[in-house]
């Protein structure tokens, strides 16, 4: 008897703790307006939350030994060398890459090996570099991502520019969301600390407003079959404008 009453105290304890874990926060609830097309029915209430920190890998560390920083390239294929430390469940077999880039603000690329080619045409290229969970986000610990600049061809760095910027893990552009399921928006500040340099991201789903201080996931429940933009913007506090040319990433969505 006292076995039983402490395995259930201790399943109590335990989904208790689950729960707590996952408690939302900077939660917002939207009225959707009534149109036309939705006649009488009535329409769910759209909800921006995210979760609280889970600090998933922090001692993780991503190193960039190739490309140099402004190193110039042929037009082809640019070697990628990369030293992953910390981080043994990139070791482990798995159907999906744990190693993610983006270039020049585009979508994300998943890779299975730290050291590869990547089929590049002239131009000048920001490479943010990161490694994800187990469910596909970003970590977001010091040391979890990297960016470099360099050149392939005839092509001029980016202006020097100290102001930081954002990089899109999620969604990725003309993404096809099942009605119901949440829309991830999971992003990532590079250059700047969101709290000590006073910034905002400012998010626009469609006509939907949501801003946030907190580098975690963004979570958008209930939205309507439809099409959506996904504007992402980095922000000042007060209001001014970073000129930086990959300060905001916009995004198509589908909710079918």
């Amino acid at each position: 008897m006292k076995k039983i009453v402490f395995l259930s105290l201790l399943v109590s304890v335990l989904g208790w703790s689950c729960s707590e874990s996952k408690r939302k926060i900077n939660e917002s609830i939207i009225d959707l307006k009534q149109d036309s097309i939705a006649g009488t029915a009535v329409l769910p209430k759209v909800s921006f939350y995210q979760y609280e920190d889970s600090s998933n890998f922090p001692d993780a560390i991503l190193e960039l030994y190739t490309p140099l920083g402004n190193q110039v390239f042929r037009p082809g294929k640019v070697p990628f060398e990369f030293n992953i430390k910390n981080f043994s469940y990139f070791e482990e077999v798995s159907q999906n890459p744990k190693l993610f880039l983006i270039f020049n603000g585009g979508d994300r690329i998943g890779f299975f090996s730290p050291i590869f080619q990547r089929e590049l045409t002239e131009g000048t290229y920001r490479v943010v570099a990161y490694l994800v969970d187990g469910d596909g986000y970003s970590l977001k610990n010091f040391g979890n991502y990297i960016d470099r600049d360099f050149m392939v061809g005839d092509s001029r760095a980016f202006p020097y520019s100290a102001e930081p910027y954002i990089a899109l893990n999620l969604p990725t552009n003309e993404q096809t969301l099942p009605f119901g399921e949440e829309l991830i928006i999971d992003f990532l500040v590079l250059g700047g600390d969101m709290k000590l340099d006073r910034l905002k991201v400012q998010i626009r789903v469609n006509d939907l407003e949501y801003e946030v201080d907190h580098m975690s996931p963004v979570r958008v429940a209930n939205l309507p079959i439809g099409d959506y933009k996904v504007n992402v913007k980095l922000t000042r506090t007060d209001g001014k404008e970073l000129e930086g040319p990959f300060s905001s990433v916009v995004k198509t969505v589908y909710v079918r």
